[in-house]
């Protein structure tokens, strides 16, 4: 224990912190299965602009992780999560009451803008009661529940729709909000001490920018995390359309989508009790050229059969592809820290910010080239996976010359 003052016990705080980091991935993944049916309510004459519901999210999180941190930093955590929870609600509320795809934006941008706040500040909250192997010990249980959630996601969203229309998982989503901004103000204890807050400065951002990019591991490792992820918030923007309009699976398209999610959980677990033995370096390096090689080849059936390959050999490169991401999570994200231990709270910000803002337009162009095929899809994963190698190979060659 870092701190006198007296912390939840363990588990209400560990299942706190996980219902806090889950927002994000609950707000995007439950209202997949129902896009189709809010672009039809909301007049959406282009099927795949159904699609910036997912990517107006991520742009929101993007921004509100690059504030969340500095101010929680300056005002102390409570507060910053209170007006995360607190614009949360509001989005969902815009969201609920939109009667046009651009008033769905607008309150999607503020649920990603709110939902980054409780999803930061949750390490900092860990770190500031916690450290050493108790501290370990907490963010793995948390990031254990935190893999179920895009598997269970749709799922859930699926079932609500079935007894009531779009609008009851905008409805679900507050009530979640609303859940946590409570129990959180009730029961969980300012962990920032005063001695320790920081002015929020934007000078400080701005010459923390600088600094990163000096850092050619940052810079280099930051770029090649936001080419995969492109590739994968393309798949998240696309996956309703291509297993309910391509593959025809209906309401089974949560079943699948979960199964996708799990390979990703099922490598991060595979991944932490390999990379003490084989570093963070090879295994990134061998799952990279995996993904590269397997979406590369897996064109020639996909240009074969048409664009639309059989489902079992979808779901065989789909698994396969998500294994790699999986592996390449947590890897490149402590790749780009690693020369940033000195400004760990606003790097850590400056590079889930600049990964998510190079993987929506990314995203979005994967996303936007669906044209009732899988191709797409498969060729973005095969050219970003593509440069997201070489751009490794260049911040690895850096390395040996300095």
């Amino acid at each position: 224990m870092k701190q006198d003052r007296k912390p939840l016990a363990f588990p209400e705080f560990v299942t706190l912190l996980a219902l806090m980091i889950s927002m994000v991935a609950m707000s995007i993944d439950i209202i997949l299965p129902a896009l189709g049916i809010i672009g039809d309510d909301l007049q959406v004459t282009d099927p795949n602009d159904t699609q910036l519901m997912v990517s107006s999210l991520f742009s929101g999180f993007a921004v509100g992780q690059l504030l969340a941190g500095p101010i929680s930093d300056s005002i102390g955590r409570k507060p910053t999560i209170y007006a995360g929870y607190l614009i949360f609600i509001v989005g969902c509320v815009l969201s609920i009451n939109a009667t046009s795809l651009d008033a769905m934006l607008v309150g999607r941008v503020l649920q990603g803008l709110g939902a980054a706040a409780p999803r930061i500040i949750t390490v900092a909250l860990v770190r500031d009661s916690y450290e050493g192997r108790a501290m370990a010990r907490i963010m793995s249980i948390i990031m254990a529940i935190f893999i179920l959630v895009p598997a269970i996601a749709p799922a859930i969203g699926q079932g609500l729709i079935m007894f009531a229309d779009w609008h009851i998982t905008f409805y679900f989503l507050m009530l979640m909000a609303f859940i946590g901004l409570v129990w959180f103000w009730l029961r969980q204890p300012e962990t920032l001490r005063p001695e320790d807050k920081r002015p929020f400065s934007l000078s400080a951002i701005f010459l923390g920018i600088r600094k990163i990019c000096s850092y050619r591991a940052a810079v280099g490792y930051t770029l090649s995390a936001g080419c995969v992820y492109g590739a994968f918030v393309g798949y998240l923007s696309s996956a309703r359309q291509v297993f309910q309009s391509t593959y025809h699976l209906g309401t089974l398209f949560a079943l699948f989508f979960g199964m996708a999610a799990l390979a990703i959980g099922s490598a991060s677990i595979c991944n932490s009790r390999l990379v003490m033995r084989l570093g963070m370096r090879l295994l990134s390096k061998r799952a990279l050229f995996c993904l590269t090689i397997m979406s590369g080849v897996f064109l020639v059936p996909t240009f074969l059969y048409d664009g639309v390959p059989p489902l079992w050999l979808f779901m065989v490169w789909l698994l396969g592809t998500f294994f790699c991401i999986g592996m390449l999570f947590g890897n490149f994200n402590a790749l780009a820290m690693e020369p940033l231990g000195h400004m760990a709270g606003l790097g850590a910000a400056l590079v889930g910010f600049v990964t998510s803002m190079l993987s929506l337009p990314l995203g979005w162009a994967v996303g936007r080239l669906y044209d009732g095929t899988v191709l797409p899809l498969v060729g973005g994963f095969a050219v970003l996976g593509l440069l997201s190698l070489g751009l490794m190979i260049w911040t690895e060659q850096g390395r040996e010359e300095a």
